[in-house]
């Protein structure tokens, strides 16, 4: 997978998940206000919707492609434990960092694979799946930022997530805006206090 790797200070390295047609470059200033001194990894989705970079195929909006969506969760699990034997950071510590399309597949990472993340911030993520059952995750520190007036992801959506994720263990905490879909400054500072705070 197409990606950037920066080498850190700490022991610590953000997983960087952009949205739909974003790039590995996206989310670099906000690891940055999150944690200056983590090793940075941030990812390129493999798939393209209409010449829009994505980390899976969708049917249509707020419809997944399942199939495509279990697949490519393997391979982004499988990359990270390539990445992490190449450039020797601790397979253990890594804390995702995903926006809309990036944060559904770190949370499919979480619905999928037990010790896949050492926790997750989530930004705008829907539910990846339903009807599954998801690996113990406890204790895990989980950052939603979601928007009360989101068109793309219902509040109802961050409430089953919230739902499902404290179900099968993780520690939840859900930050709300009400800036719809996009990404706030405000939110990201909310989300650098939290990671404080757990790490």
């Amino acid at each position: 997978m197409k990606h950037i790797f920066q080498k850190g200070n700490s022991a610590r390295t953000l997983l960087l998940l952009h949205g739909t047609g974003g790039t590995e470059q996206d989310l670099l200033p906000v690891a940055k206000m999150i944690d200056p001194d983590a090793s940075i990894l941030s990812v390129k989705g493999n798939v393209s919707e209409n010449g829009m970079p994505r980390f899976f195929k969708r049917l249509r909006e707020g419809v997944f492609d399942e199939e495509d969506l279990i697949e490519r969760t393997d391979e982004l699990n499988n990359f990270l434990a390539d990445a992490s034997n190449e450039y020797g950071f601790d397979r253990k510590q890594v804390i995702a960092v995903g926006y809309s399309n990036g944060a559904n597949i770190a949370g499919s990472l979480l619905f999928h694979y037990e010790g896949s993340l050492r926790g997750a911030m989530l930004f705008h993520p829907m539910v990846p799946r339903r009807g599954i059952e998801i690996p113990e995750q406890s204790g895990l520190p989980v950052f939603i930022g979601a928007g009360e007036n989101d068109p793309i992801c219902p509040a109802q959506e961050t409430k089953d997530l919230e739902e499902l994720l404290a179900a099968a263990g993780a520690n939840v905490t859900v930050h709300w805006e009400r800036m719809g879909h996009q990404l706030t400054e405000s939110e990201v500072r909310a989300a650098a206090e939290w990671y404080k705070d757990q790490f």
